[in-house]
């Protein structure tokens, strides 16, 4: 892979994900909602040998995000796109309101399909290329502590499963990634106990070979996947118990 768009690369995963693509020769485009952070991520992977070009963009923002992922690709043809951005509500114990349940579906949902749909038609006229969409093991279920957010992270599970069918046939691979809890801006807001609590680094090699295996679902850690799946097949009445502990954990409001 020669070329490689990332967006969400000013922290966490993605920041981790630039890294360990940076490699000498591979060009790759960042992009990040903060641009001191992510011309920072920019300079280390240019310290690794890699060609990089960053911009801070609003994935929010549809025709922003065409015309940013098409000059990429017109520059070096696209070989993968990484929807990564992503937020969470930060509502400090009190659920999540109507502007944050808004806002939380306009990035996690919209800004995945900014990215996204402009990718495919670049990537099906030349009938080759792969995309990895963010979504999370709070996907699986939704939780009364966080149901926007859980929301957000399902819809784009599911469609990107659906993708990877529909696009299979004009040799575009998708995966669909599902962490579990990851050191990040997120994760470091908690104000609960995160079982299998992972470092970056260590997530972004186990998503980097689920991507050059083709796999359809990259989910980890295995033992919170389980658990998650099994949540699907309990009945209602049984999940509301498990659930309903979980509606006072605290979170941090989000730093800009």
């Amino acid at each position: 892979m020669n070329h490689i768009l990332i967006t969400g690369a000013s922290s966490g995963i993605g920041e981790a994900l630039a890294l360990h693509y940076a490699v000498p020769g591979r060009l790759l485009s960042l992009l990040g909602r903060n641009s001191e952070r992510t011309e920072a991520v920019a300079s280390l992977c240019r310290a690794k040998g890699a060609r990089v070009s960053a911009i801070s963009l609003d994935v929010q923002d549809a025709t922003a995000m065409e015309a940013w992922v098409r000059d990429r690709d017109h520059e070096q043809s696209l070989d993968l796109v990484i929807a990564n951005a992503g937020v969470s509500a930060g509502s400090g114990g009190s659920g999540e309101s109507a502007e944050q349940t808004r806002q939380i579906f306009s990035i996690n949902v919209n800004g995945i399909f900014n990215t996204v749909l402009p990718t495919i038609e670049l990537m099906r006229a030349r009938q080759r290329g792969q995309i990895a969409i963010m979504s999370s093991i709070a996907g699986f279920r939704g939780l009364p502590s966080a149901p926007a957010y859980c929301a957000s992270k399902a819809a784009v599970k599911v469609w990107g499963e659906g993708l990877r069918g529909q696009l299979a046939r004009e040799h575009i691979g998708v995966s669909v990634i599902c962490p579990g809890f990851v050191v990040s801006g997120i994760s470091r807001r908690n104000r609960f106990p995160m079982p299998f609590l992972m470092q970056t680094d260590a997530a972004a090699l186990l998503i980097a070979k689920g991507i050059d295996a083709n796999r359809g679902r990259i989910a980890f850690p295995w033992p919170m996947a389980f658990m998650a799946w099994i949540m699907t097949t309990l009945p209602e009445r049984l999940i509301g118990a498990i659930t309903s502990r979980l509606q006072h954990k605290e979170t941090l409001p989000e730093q800009p």
